[in-house]
């Protein structure tokens, strides 16, 4: 093998073909050991080109025909081998070191190099006994494979080991980390792709490293597959100098090893020192860490792998390349169907793996190559980290009760609910130290949760200055994580849920929205995994967002205290809890908060005075600004207009107001109209967008009924009344706007609405010459009878 210092910084020194060049020199196999292992990789590119063509005839034994194919050729080929390769030889290593490792692909549709893994071990036909280790087995296998009814091109819940499905690129590198926190014997190996290495998320995911402990974590050993192209395009990363990336790499603070070629021979050599070289480096900085108990930050090992794209493909077909080019990214050879002679060359090409030396009469794999694989749970397809569910444990939890807040006068009582909470957050820290984590971007003091240091400080492997020991809360043993990436956050969240832990991350609303496509993604997986029975369910995804949009709106603090232990104990769901962080208004005491909750929404009693009478007008709220602004709107109505009868009903989760038809919190019709009516106005305040409550209560009854006022996209440098009345959620708009709904008022409420708009001219005005909302509407509280 020639090594990299030979070759110079030239163009060839960046060329995926020729024998193997590599950081590590020397041999770890014999000649019998790579025969062994090139014949277990020709296996597995002749199953992944199996999954991409066949429907029939699956080993072969008859000349290929169109009947054979596919219809329609969905899938990718360009990084199954460059991942087939690494799982190979990672697995020489398990046996040999007794290792833990958990397997994670990053290259989007790459599945068919994972997949191919768990069928030669064994796996796949233990979870799916159809797809047994035969030739009716292997048919069925293929078949299923980007087929309808069967399964997708990415390593999607079906596929047994996965956490990770790739099919939005960018996180697997902050999976890859939130597996291995608190997991001190787990390797991750996470092969990250070319193309999702130029991402956002992915670049910013490397810094993951100033936060993992070597004395209580396990470790994350990436792969960069550098294989040249994407889906027609070159890829960044490998169109730059070795000197550039390994600069790049010592950077962001790992050790990058190198190993390039084509040459199957030398690259298992290559492969097969380099790996064990980066196992034995993560070992002895383990050992080291833990024989002292004294946490530091090493460079991490890591690989650059430069490969062909589509390696082992023809070179070109009909002139135009193929293997190492962009046109082996995805369907290989796209013609095969109505092209006889391309039909031929792919018979060529997966005949030429010698699947009858591979695979005995049955169709099973030969033992001599069956015997390469770990068994029973070592095996990476098996891990039960991979299947995270069957290793949760619930949360120690302390009842929650016993942070009420007291004593609280409805519509009165002047509390912070948000940093009350953070007491019951901090129990939950401090009794689960090895399997609770709180995640988000430099947020943590801001939002009012800074008592939970008191419990677990904030994750730190970086340098220190003096002065942060004044108050920086910093510490190689914190329990917080924070880094202002809200994707890595989130990806090391949904990594340490997927792999059997729990966690909640908290942001602030403005920019909790760049992760929506992530949290969309985690959605899809889990409502796939409630269709696949061998998964077991994981903690809920929790996000506490500081601000007013919501799902699950909290109006208090004592219902936020309701709602944070339930979302706690859950599981398999997406629970998005808002509250604001400031001092608030409270409503409710802990019984009525823990009833409220628990329906989810109802009619607040105290604040209607409809009873045993029609309401004029139902008056609804979700949130608790938005609340707050309701009930000053309730109030001014039953004092300029004593005689109409408002009925007020707060939303806890606003998955109530779907049908239960379409979603399991949904309440049927009847309950609706004993809620809401179907004859009367609603004005419902909603401090998010207003179509989301009009799309949630689609084909209510009475739905022409409901009027919704929320967020516009209105605002600048406003005060929170000036705001709201931007929006058209502040009480006097309420108000006016309850006024023209009533029909039965006539012109009655004219001199009311009047007098509305001039209180709202005089809060807009003082507002604009103070600087600051009027006392009166700042301190506002609900009006109780003086004798009451």
């Amino acid at each position: 093998m020639a090594s990299l210092a030979a070759q110079g910084e030239n163009t060839k020194s960046i060329s995926a073909y020729g024998e193997a060049r590599s950081t590590v020199q020397g041999r770890a196999l014999d000649a019998e050991e790579v025969r062994k292992m090139n014949n277990y990789f020709r296996a597995s590119l002749y199953l992944c080109l199996g999954m991409l063509y066949l429907r029939d005839n699956p080993l072969l034994r008859e000349p290929l025909a169109r009947a054979h194919l596919k219809q329609r050729l969905l899938g990718h080929w360009g990084s199954d081998a460059g991942q087939s390769f690494t799982w190979i030889h990672m697995n020489r290593l398990i046996k040999k070191y007794d290792l833990d490792v958990l397997f994670i692909s990053g290259p989007g549709h790459g599945a068919p190099g994972i997949l191919s893994q768990s069928y030669l071990e064994g796996a796949y036909s233990e979870v799916y006994p159809d797809k047994s280790e035969d030739t009716e087995g292997m048919q069925k296998f293929f078949k299923q494979f980007s087929f309808p009814g069967g399964i997708g091109s990415h390593a999607t819940p079906e596929t047994p080991g996965s956490i990770h499905e790739g099919g939005e690129l960018g996180y697997s590198i902050s999976h890859a980390f939130g597996t291995v926190f608190d997991h001190p014997n787990l390797i991750t190996l996470t092969i990250v792709g070319d193309g999702e290495a130029e991402t956002g998320p992915l670049a910013t995911s490397w810094h993951s490293t100033k936060f993992l402990n070597p004395v209580t974590d396990g470790a994350v050993l990436p792969v960069l597959h550098l294989n040249g192209y994407k889906i027609n395009n070159p890829t960044i990363l490998a169109r730059v100098s070795h000197e550039e990336l390994t600069s790049l790499f010592n950077g962001y603070g790992w050790k990058p090893y190198f190993v390039e070629g084509s040459d199957l021979q030398s690259m298992h050599q290559a492969m097969a020192v380099t790996l064990e070289e980066c196992v034995k480096e993560i070992r002895a900085v383990q050992q080291q860490a833990r024989s002292s108990n004294k946490p530091f930050r090493p460079r991490w090992p890591m690989i650059v792998l430069r490969t062909p794209k589509g390696w082992t493909a023809p070179r070109e077909i009909d002139g135009k390349l193929l293997e190492g080019f962009w046109r082996a990214h995805q369907i290989p050879i796209t013609d095969v169907l109505t092209n006889p002679d391309h039909l031929k060359i792919l018979e060529s090409w997966m005949k030429g793996y010698k699947p009858e030396e591979l695979f005995d009469a049955n169709g099973t794999l030969i033992p001599e190559l069956k015997e390469l694989a770990p068994t029973g749970d070592a095996r990476m397809s098996a891990n039960p980290v991979g299947n995270g569910g069957v290793l949760r444990k619930p949360l120690n939890l302390n009842d929650f009760q016993k942070y009420a807040l007291r004593d609280i006068v409805p519509g009165k009582t002047v509390k912070g609910g948000m940093a009350n909470m953070a007491k019951f957050l901090r129990e939950v820290v401090s009794e689960n130290m090895t399997n609770f984590r709180l995640f988000g971007p430099d947020e943590t003091e801001s939002n009012k949760l800074a008592e939970v240091y008191k419990a677990g400080k904030k994750v730190w492997m970086a340098d220190y200055f003096e002065e942060d020991n004044n108050g920086g809360n910093l510490s190689p043993q914190g329990r917080v994580m924070e880094i202002l990436s809200e994707h890595t956050c989130e990806g090391w969240l949904e990594g340490y849920i997927l792999s059997g832990r729990h966690g909640l991350i908290n942001s602030y609303e403005p920019f909790v929205h760049v992760i929506d496509s992530m949290v969309n993604q985690h959605c899809k997986w889990i409502e796939k995994c409630l269709e696949v029975e061998w998964r077991a369910k994981v903690s809920s995804l929790n996000i506490l967002i500081t601000a007013t949009f919501a799902f699950i709106s909290p109006p208090d603090g004592n219902t936020l205290l309701s709602v944070m232990d339930h979302c706690l104990r859950s599981v398999n769901y997406v629970n998005v809890v808002v509250a604001d962080k400031q001092e608030h208004i409270q409503f409710l005491s802990m019984e009525d908060a823990i009833e409220h909750a628990t329906k989810g929404l109802g009619i607040w009693d105290w604040a209607s005075n409809d009873q045993n009478e029609e309401p004029d007008i139902v008056m609804a709220s979700c949130g608790d600004v938005s609340t707050h602004e309701a009930l000053a709107a309730t109030a001014l109505l039953r004092e300029y207009l004593p005689t109409l009868k408002v009925r007020f009903v707060n939303v806890v989760d606003l998955f109530r107001l779907i049908s239960e038809i379409h979603h399991p919190h949904g309440m049927p019709d009847p309950h609706w109209k004993a809620i809401f009516t179907d004859n009367k106005p609603i004005l419902f305040n909603f401090h998010s967008y207003p179509w989301l409550i009009h799309r949630l209560t689609y084909k209510r009854p009475g739905q022409h009924n409901l009027h919704v006022r929320g967020y516009k996209e209105k605002g600048n440098i406003d005060t929170p009344f000036e705001l709201a009345l931007r929006n058209g959620t502040d009480r006097y708009s309420l108000a006016i706007d309850a006024i023209d709904l009533i029909e039965s008022l006539g012109n009655t409420g004219s001199s009311v609405r009047e007098k509305f708009i001039k209180f709202q001219l005089q809060g807009k005005k003082a507002a604009y010459n103070d600087g600051v909302d009027p006392e009166y509407i700042r301190n506002w509280n609900w009006p109780y009878p003086k004798n009451a």
